[in-house]
């Protein structure tokens, strides 16, 4: 801009005033030389991994991955400001639980410097176990830096032969219990309320004591499906019955089929128990995980060579689908058409019922969109269904509930929970008219509402349904 005669007076003047070149030292004058102070120069060359997860956006690297984030910071959002990313950063305010942070520990970590014990590393594990795998960062940040897919690939390496906390035997393996629970809920609900009981076994599962343990249903949706008379519909349609709505909100289910079959839809589930493993990436039990979906699509191959649709009614399930299934099986192409065939239910009745008349409900209403609905799947499908149901609603800027799952269940993690939840969602909440309803379709956003707030919370197919009197 200036040419060289101006550049050497501005050299002269400064020598004038600064002869010790002290000041803004490198700038202008005489400037480091350009491939100086690098973040990544001729020297980086970290080690390849064999990644779980394909990082297709990254050209297939895990090291690759660790470079996406570049520093502009839109993680660090203050609490007082909307969005879902980064709501542990929102609670403790703290660098390191930012996704910037994140990122940058696992940059230095496979750079080998400062980090120099690589996937054992503490300081790693201590940042990302604050992390609420929410998926707000996928979405939100500039550079689409996926910090609940990194935390799922470091846990899967820092824990390989070595023992997990307890909570990830409890809540990772959830289904898996959740099967025995069924076979006698009375008696696990009653083991979890017992005095004293109660707390030696939330201390077992790494369990916050000051939660309330969520009821297991004394019918399971499963059970409930295959005990009746179907009804018959013109086009097949498969629910998926996730862990949560089937043993723990089996009414979900039982209003999403009720609705579905009045749309004219023949609703039918799999043959055998399965889950897509959405409690184990947070614990990164891959192995595990990658079992379950080979299970699942083997079990719905027909419906994935026939191209049925199958409707989820959890985002967390339904995300599973469409991310970490293609990232895990980025070459089969039963995975490519099991994402593309997986709707959350306001998405399959926006898309395949885009003209059936809906009920007309009269009354105001609160709606808190699930993470990863807002993050992975988008809301725009739910906006449609509620305009047609002519619903006065809010979609609260909440963010992030604080509960992500498993996560607020966590014993030390009950605090950072309740803080995120505590910025915009259990406020508005509480000031809001006692005959406002309170739509959530995540579990866990209903089970933080309805412990934080003490308000019930309905899923949207179970809005339709009680507006809907052929579908009760």
């Amino acid at each position: 801009m200036y040419g060289p005669q101006l550049i050497q007076a501005f050299h002269e003047f400064k020598a004038i005033w600064d002869p010790r070149w002290r000041m803004n030292p490198g700038k202008v004058v005489d400037p480091f030389a350009i491939v100086s102070n690098l973040r990544v120069g001729p020297d980086y060359q970290p080690p390849e991994v064999t990644a779980h997860f394909s990082y297709p956006e990254d050209g297939g690297s895990f090291t690759r991955a660790t470079l996406r984030c570049v520093g502009v910071g839109t993680c660090r959002r203050r609490s007082s400001e909307s969005g879902v990313m980064c709501p542990s950063y929102m609670a403790t305010l703290e660098e390191r639980h930012s996704t910037r942070g994140r990122a940058r520990l696992l940059f230095e970590m496979l750079r080998g410097d400062p980090i120099t014990d690589r996937w054992q590393s503490g300081a790693v594990e201590e940042a990302l176990d604050l992390c609420l795998a929410c998926k707000g960062c996928k979405s939100d940040c500039p550079v689409n830096v996926d910090m609940a897919t990194y935390k799922a690939e470091f846990r899967a390496h820092h824990y390989r032969g070595r023992l997990r906390p307890r909570a990830a035997y409890s809540m990772g393996l959830i289904h898996e219990w959740s099967r025995l629970a069924a076979m006698v809920p009375a008696v696990s609900n009653a083991v979890f309320r017992a005095p004293g009981v109660s707390a030696l076994v939330k201390w077992a599962a790494g369990i916050a004591q000051e939660r309330a343990m969520p009821s297991y249903a004394g019918e399971s949706f499963v059970q409930w499906f295959r005990s009746r008379r179907h009804s018959p519909g013109s086009k097949r349609v498969v629910l998926w019955p996730d862990t949560f709505n089937n043993y723990f909100r089996p009414a979900t289910a039982i209003a999403a089929t009720r609705v579905l079959e009045t749309l004219g839809f023949a609703v039918t589930i799999p043959g055998r128990p399965l889950c897509c493993g959405r409690p184990l990436y947070d614990w990164g039990m891959l192995d595990r995980a990658k079992r379950g979906w080979r299970a699942i699509m083997d079990s719905l191959a027909r419906d994935i060579d026939e191209g049925t649709f199958v409707v989820g009614l959890e985002p967390a399930c339904v995300s599973a689908f469409r991310d970490e299934l293609i990232g895990l099986y980025p070459n089969d192409p039963r995975a490519k058409q099991l994402a593309q065939q997986t709707l959350l239910f306001s998405e399959f009745v926006a898309r395949c019922a885009p003209d059936a008349p809906l009920p007309h409900i009269d009354r105001r209403a609160l709606v808190q969109i699930h993470c990863h609905h807002h993050a992975v799947i988008k809301p725009g499908a739910e906006q449609e269904v509620l305009d047609r149901l002519h619903l006065d609603y809010e979609i609260m800027r909440s963010g992030c509930c604080g509960m992500a799952g498993a996560f607020g269940f966590e014993a030390g993690k009950y605090a950072v929970s309740m803080k995120a939840a505590e910025r915009v969602l259990l406020p508005r909440l509480r000031e809001a008219l006692p005959g406002t309803l309170v739509l959530a379709n995540g579990f866990s956003c209903r089970e933080q509402i309805e412990q934080g707030a003490g308000r019930r919370t309905l899923h949207i197919a179970e809005l339709i349904a009680n507006a809907w009197p052929s579908a009760a």
